[in-house]
């Protein structure tokens, strides 16, 4: 089963922070409700009540426009994102299992955990650093813009569930 790529009237995704995808019955609810328009529908999937079937939608648009998130929150998925999941010490390439946070001036000497404060970090690198307020990342640490990681959650698009949904997403 699929998700659905829910969009925004002026046909961009509602969010890339994650991708605004919905389950299959609420598109079906929100086509009931005459609240979108069908752009896709998935192939040869068709669902059925007692008196009714519909083919199920791959996109949808939202027929009013919804004013997107503009802020980014505080997360270790958006840390990661940030610096392209990659160590800010030794920039080898990691994933969500091998990456870590690291705090650039450490908890322990009133380091807080804020974007400014906090990279991606491999765990040797991590371990090797601890308490150390000395060694710092080759690239300072910034408060992400939205855009700003939407055009990277766009470069590192992974979560493509239906072919369709490349001709909305732009990439």
């Amino acid at each position: 089963m699929s998700d659905t790529l829910l969009l925004n009237s002026d046909a961009q995704p509602v969010s890339f922070l994650p991708l605004s995808t919905i389950i299959w019955q609420d598109a079906i609810k929100y086509m009931v409700l005459e609240k979108v328009s069908v752009l896709s529908w998935h192939d040869d999937w068709i669902v059925h009540s007692a008196t009714w079937e519909t083919r199920v939608p791959s996109v949808i648009m939202l027929k009013e426009y919804t004013k997107p998130k503009t802020r980014v929150r505080f997360s270790k998925s958006n840390i990661f994102l940030r610096d392209r999941y990659v160590c800010q010490y030794c920039n080898i390439a990691v994933n969500n299992r091998t990456a870590t946070v690291d705090h650039v001036l450490p908890v322990s000497h009133g380091g807080k955990s804020t974007f400014e404060n906090t990279v991606t970090s491999c765990s040797p690198c991590n371990g090797r650093k601890g308490n150390n307020k000395k060694i710092k990342p080759k690239i300072a640490p910034h408060r992400p813009t939205y855009w700003e990681l939407a055009d990277k959650k766009k470069e590192m698009l992974n979560d493509i569930r239906h072919p369709d949904w490349l001709v909305f997403l732009n990439i």
